[in-house]
């Protein structure tokens, strides 16, 4: 079991179900939410759980994104055509048992940092 909240404690969540697909994306608009680059892990909704107020922004006509709207923590991701969602890493409480294996949408990537190339990347 997954466990975490935003930065003011306003929003918790638990997932319940394995998660899978550890990654970060470095696509614009990923960068932009979160400042950097957005890691996350992928649940079930039927295995997930949120406590709290969270507001969602549509992005794209494809996905919507979830933040406390207390304290401005990015949280979730959620595709429409999918029955998952995309939980910030940052946001889950240690011990998570997972590990960061793969970066997306590295064309777009900041011209500020480098990906280190032992890890998967996929433009």
């Amino acid at each position: 079991m997954l466990t975490g909240s935003c930065l003011c404690g306003s929003v918790a969540f638990t997932a319940t179900a394995t998660a899978k697909d550890p990654a970060a994306c470095h696509c614009t608009q990923c960068r932009k939410q979160s400042g950097h680059v957005w890691a996350s892990v992928q649940v079930p909704l039927s295995a997930f759980a949120v406590q709290g107020d969270v507001r969602w922004f549509e992005a794209s006509e494809t996905a919507k994104r979830g933040f406390c709207p207390t304290c401005g923590s990015s949280l979730f991701w959620k595709s429409h055509a999918e029955d998952e969602i995309g939980i910030a890493l940052g946001a889950l409480e240690a011990p998570t048992g997972l590990t960061l294996t793969r970066h997306i949408f590295t064309e777009d990537k900041g011209d500020y940092y480098q990906i280190t190339p032992d890890q998967d990347q996929r433009a």
